[in-house]
């Protein structure tokens, strides 16, 4: 299933369009279950780097992405994915959580994937963005982690 899978996100991949790209650096912020900054940055016409610092659990944690973007047929409106990690801190006080016996100052470190659609709108420099973000802590509260998704809404330049 996992080469099925694989296979499937490269082809994927490498029959998309390119050129998705309506601006070079957007900064914006980003809400959902964490809140925080977004910047977004073309390194290509079609692939970004995304930096996130967001504030979850009563701690901070920061986002590093790389996403490929691909064009619908509507101008301004594209969908991306990619990949990443993250680090960062979580501090869960005991009835936040039904798994946390006290409060619990803890480190974190793990991997991210992101799904999106993104448009760019024509008449004036702003962005708006809805994501899907799964993590997975590889240090820390280990374990998946699929309700991180987001609105972010960027000034673009």
């Amino acid at each position: 299933m996992r080469k099925f899978v694989f296979g499937l996100m490269l082809l994927i991949a490498f029959s998309v369009s390119v050129d998705a790209q309506n601006y070079n650096t957007g900064i914006g912020f980003r809400g959902g279950l964490s809140n925080g900054l977004t910047i977004k940055h073309y390194v290509s016409s079609s692939s970004a780097i995304e930096g996130i610092i967001a504030a979850r659990w009563g701690g901070m944690i920061i986002t590093a992405l790389y996403e490929f973007d691909n064009e619908f047929n509507t101008e301004g409106l594209n969908w991306y994915y990619g990949a990443g990690g993250h680090v960062g801190i979580w501090n869960t006080p005991k009835h936040a959580s039904w798994w946390v016996e006290g409060d619990v100052s803890s480190p974190i470190v793990g991997v991210d994937a992101v799904l999106g659609i993104e448009y760019t709108f024509p008449e004036f420099p702003l962005s708006i963005s809805l994501d899907w973000k799964p993590a997975f802590n590889l240090i820390g509260y280990t374990g998946v982690w699929v309700d991180s998704g987001a609105f972010s809404i960027r000034y673009v330049f």
